[in-house]
């Protein structure tokens, strides 16, 4: 089949986990014999390619502002699309996340037209706290598109399920994201930079918005380090800021001078396995999520996981994770502490939820339907 992906920033890259998801789902597929193009976006930041790992890249105009990138992206994106699928060279146009679906009543009707549309809900995107009033509304609007015009509407949860069945008499197909299963490394590059080493620290591994509830932890961290005085355990930051610099800004004063919390920033490649692979506990405190890739990542690694109690989270893990009620940072720090102080065993228990061979298999029939 001759398949478009659309509505990424990027790839290859790992800003979100959009990504993550578009670019697995792509090189799988060309693997399998389909051909893919990806529709990226054209920043100054991000280096201008025409191919990658067998998918033909097109590189969409866009600008260089916050504010206004994803929509002017998605404008030109779904006309280069219609263009390019009128003319027989896509039969599936694939959309990632509810935004870049705002210009989706540009495409043609179903009638007249021969090729699909397929949209993957990555979350509710307008409940993100990153967004103003405005761009709330845009998000909702986009997502009365979906419902409108998609031919077949994928969902991360079981939660999201029900939100488009009742919201919009909608029949949607739950397909999960996958994970490869990886190998364990040892704290090489982590330890020359941060000092760290096996089991010394609890990592957050996500983009820093809001909705990731990393405020929680650091209030509930701050407090853990002030009951138990016999931990040298760190607290390992490792993500950046989207949309959200004042959000960001105000955490980084709050953590500024306290040395048992390390960030790093943006992550990928061998540090990224090393932190996963070697830390005690990976936290996701997050009010929103679809399903969090970053989450099936640790939980592929062996890690301890303690999640927030909202649904897209308790969906995945398994029996070495821990919860507690979103939003509750006293009970988030009850269970850090709690976990410090069982000195537990980890990356044992490695195990892949849901493969990304799988997950593309369901996805190709999706399309053929």
């Amino acid at each position: 089949m001759r398949i478009a992906m659309i509505g990424h920033k990027y790839v290859p890259s790992r800003e979100g986990g959009i990504e993550v998801v578009v670019e697995n789902l792509a090189t799988h597929m060309v693997e399998k014999g389909h051909e893919v193009t990806l529709f990226n976006r054209r920043r100054k930041e991000y280096k201008k390619i025409s191919e990658y790992k067998g998918c033909k890249i097109e590189n969409i105009f866009t600008v260089n502002k916050k504010s206004l990138d994803a929509i002017v992206y998605a404008f030109f994106a779904t006309l280069k699309a219609r263009k390019m699928a009128k003319k027989g060279k896509f039969d599936v146009l694939h959309f990632h996340a509810e935004g870049p679906c705002f210009f989706l009543n540009l495409l043609s009707r179903k009638k007249n037209r021969n090729y699909k549309i397929v949209v993957t809900i990555h979350g509710l995107d307008w409940q993100r706290g990153k967004w103003g009033g405005f761009a709330t509304k845009i998000l909702k609007k986009a997502e009365k598109r979906i419902a409108k015009y998609a031919d077949e509407i994928i969902v991360l949860s079981k939660n999201n399920k029900t939100y488009f069945r009742d919201m919009y008499n909608r029949n949607v197909k739950f397909i999960p994201n996958g994970v490869d299963k990886p190998t364990l490394v040892p704290a090489q590059i982590i330890n020359d930079k941060y000092q760290l080493t096996k089991n010394s620290y609890i990592l957050f591994l996500a983009r820093i918005v809001p909705e990731k509830g990393l405020h929680y932890l650091i209030d509930a961290w701050k407090l853990v380090k002030e009951q138990i005085n016999n931990t040298d355990k760190k607290l390992v930051i490792a993500g950046d800021q989207s949309h959200s610099s004042e959000y960001f800004s105000n955490l980084m004063d709050k953590i500024k001078d306290d040395d048992s919390i390390i960030t790093t920033g943006h992550v990928e490649g061998q540090e990224l396995a090393e932190l996963f692979s070697n830390a005690y506990l990976y936290v996701l405190p997050s009010d929103i999520e679809g399903m969090p890739m970053s989450l099936l990542e640790a939980i592929s690694y062996g890690n301890v996981c303690l999640v927030s109690d909202i649904p897209e989270n308790t969906e995945v893990i398994n029996e070495d994770c821990f919860v507690f009620k979103h939003g509750d940072v006293d009970r988030l720090r009850h269970q850090i502490k709690k976990i410090i102080n069982l000195n537990l065993t980890t990356h044992e228990n490695m195990v892949v939820p849901y493969s990304w061979d799988d997950v593309v298999e369901q996805t190709i029939e999706i399309y053929k339907e």
